[in-house]
């Protein structure tokens, strides 16, 4: 191992580095072959989605999840189908293990109105409700807190479902991990936490932005015990998660899971990487997860040489066909500017989530029934125009 120049970095261990155990047991071949599938897939689009951004093709930023995709899928086939899964900013492998199609993902990354929120979120804000993907959110730690809430809303409901919230280790130190783990922890909410410690919160190092580097302990002066998984191991990921849900779904009360992976591009394509080696890079290329899984599925007679290549070339042909068909669909039209934007002036009388597009969405054209006055979003909105009235003044009257 070379020489790290970054205090508190965890090592790239092998399988038994981060979880302690021995090698995990393989799934049923069609199961096993179908998450070589999902990587390969994660893999090629996110490739192609670095390439369309380089080309212009894509706006905003980019987040790019090469590398993590064993922590993606592994923790995503923990799931049930009615269970809920929220993620990040880095989100496009979330959206795609989840089911979402490829076209959908790659439309919305060109912002297209066949994109899965209709071109109105771009790369950080993927969603899919009809598959319980409770989408990719912008603001670092954002997510902790809606994923408590949709944990909430399970408990009220009375189901057995579970919430797999996903987060980087940048998001540790935000002051919602600690507010939503408290919660979470004192009102027993079915929710599992999973830290996806790639080595980096942007640029700066673990080491340099968390006292804590153990990030499993984070949670247990809340109330919430931890595990670890290793990230880079799509076996070991499922096992850990798969007992974590278990547990949260039968005890109702949260854990945290801490998944040790690394990303090998830089936090975005703005990135300019200046702040790793090529050396450390490469160190934790050589235990890529889709190829060291390949191999032992090769070693475990399920996989052939052809069948890899069969796996990756229709992966390659999926992205081919999803970049074509973002590139078919049609932007937004301009009319459509203040679809479902929170609306309060003297013409939307209040109203709110409106399809500006649709006339009959808008009340305050339609004849108002006798008495009603809507008098508090008049009141409100008439002190939002007396607050910028005052503001133009320079602050006179305030």
């Amino acid at each position: 191992m070379a020489e790290r120049s970054q205090p508190g970095r965890s090592e790239p261990a092998g399988a038994a580095g981060a979880s302690g155990g021995a090698a995990r047991p393989l799934p049923a071949p069609e199961e096993a072959l179908e998450w070589l599938a999902t990587m390969t897939l994660i893999r090629r689009f996110e490739e192609r989605a670095g390439e369309m951004y380089a080309r212009a093709k894509v706006g905003g930023f980019l987040h790019l999840s090469i590398g993590e995709e064993a922590t993606i899928v592994g923790s995503a086939r923990a799931l049930r189908d009615e269970d809920y899964l929220i993620s990040t900013y880095r989100s496009h492998g979330h959206a795609l293990v989840r089911g979402t199609p490829p076209e959908n993902v790659m439309a919305e990354l060109f912002g297209r109105v066949d994109g899965c929120s209709r071109g109105r979120g771009g790369s950080m804000h993927m969603f899919d409700a009809s598959r319980r993907f409770m989408g990719g959110y912008g603001i670092v730690g954002g997510n902790l807190p809606i994923a408590a809430g949709i944990a909430l809303s399970s408990d009220y409901r009375g189901t057995d479902e579970v919430t797999l919230c996903t987060f980087g280790d940048g998001a540790c130190n935000q002051g919602t991990f600690g507010e939503t783990l408290n919660l979470a922890a004192l009102w027993r909410l079915p929710v599992v936490f999973m830290v996806t410690n790639n080595q980096f919160g942007m640029g700066t190092a673990l080491g340099r932005h968390s006292a804590v580097t153990d990030l499993q302990r984070k949670g247990e002066g809340l109330g919430v015990p931890g595990m670890r998984c290793d990230g880079m191991d799509v076996l070991d990921t499922h096992a850990v998660i798969c007992e974590a849900v278990a547990r949260v779904r039968a005890e109702r009360r949260p854990l945290l899971v801490e998944a040790i992976t690394y990303r090998f591009r830089g936090h975005s394509m703005a990135d300019p990487e200046q702040y790793r080696t090529k050396e450390e890079v490469a160190e934790w290329r050589a235990r890529d997860p889709i190829p060291a899984f390949a191999h032992r599925l090769e070693a475990e007679g399920i996989l052939s040489g052809d069948k890899r290549e069969a796996i990756d070339a229709e992966a390659t042909a999926r992205v081919d066909a999803a970049v074509a068909f973002a590139e078919a669909s049609p932007l937004p039209a301009p009319e459509s500017l203040y679809d479902d934007v929170y609306v309060l002036d003297r013409v939307a009388r209040g109203t709110y989530s409106v399809r500006t597009t649709d006339p009959a969405a808008h009340p305050a054209q339609a004849a108002e029934p006798d008495g009603a006055t809507d008098e508090i979003p008049q009141q409100m909105t008439d002190a939002l125009l007396a607050g910028e009235d005052a503001a133009l003044r320079g602050g006179e009257g305030t």
